[in-house]
């Protein structure tokens, strides 16, 4: 199968599929298809873009499913269902010579639930966010905040040589910061 799938060229085949998908776009197909396609032809042009090649697997692989329902849902004349049927045939070797693509790249699909990635492991990718207000899980803090790994730091003793005024001078009530203030 291996062989089988480097065998394929991947720019090939989307590119009949891009030319299927918009012969059939003027009558009574599936819309998602040509968008689908013109999005691969741009995704695998560039060696970089593994993002963009995942995406695109993606999107072929559950545009199968799509296909499936609206070729039962809908009714078409017998020459663009069986345009519509050989591009739904020939969307399983293009999303497995993809996904053999982005294997050879050593890429992952851990976007995916479960951090599932082509070679069947559950190795999630690496963190790119950090959570808000500073929990950072490398256990220093971040931007002045205590993460949650570090101790709770130890309160300073109270001392008795400063005196501690109650009142302040102008014989008003001390303030909370923030509290509402009257005029």
């Amino acid at each position: 199968m291996a062989d089988f799938l480097q065998a394929l060229d991947p720019s090939k085949l989307v590119l009949v599929e891009a030319v299927l998908s918009f012969a059939t776009s003027a009558f009574a197909a599936p819309v998602y298809n040509l968008p689908i396609f013109l999005f691969g032809t741009l995704a695998q042009e560039s060696a970089e873009a593994i993002q963009s090649l995942q995406a695109f697997t993606f999107l072929v692989s559950a545009s199968i499913v799509y296909d499936i329902i609206w070729l039962a849902k809908n009714e078409q004349s017998w020459f663009i269902r069986l345009l519509t049927i050989l591009i739904l045939i020939l969307k399983v070797p293009t999303a497995l010579a993809f996904a053999f693509s982005l294997r050879q790249r050593g890429a992952q699909f851990a976007g995916l639930p479960g951090g599932f990635n082509i070679r069947g492991t559950s190795l999630p990718g690496a963190t790119v966010w950090s959570m808000p207000g500073g929990f950072t899980s490398s256990g220093a803090g971040a931007g002045g905040y205590q993460s949650v790994d570090d101790p709770e730091p130890t309160p300073t003793p109270y001392s008795a040589a400063a005196p501690v005024s109650k009142q302040p001078a102008n014989n008003q009530a001390p303030s909370a910061p923030g509290a509402y203030h009257s005029v």
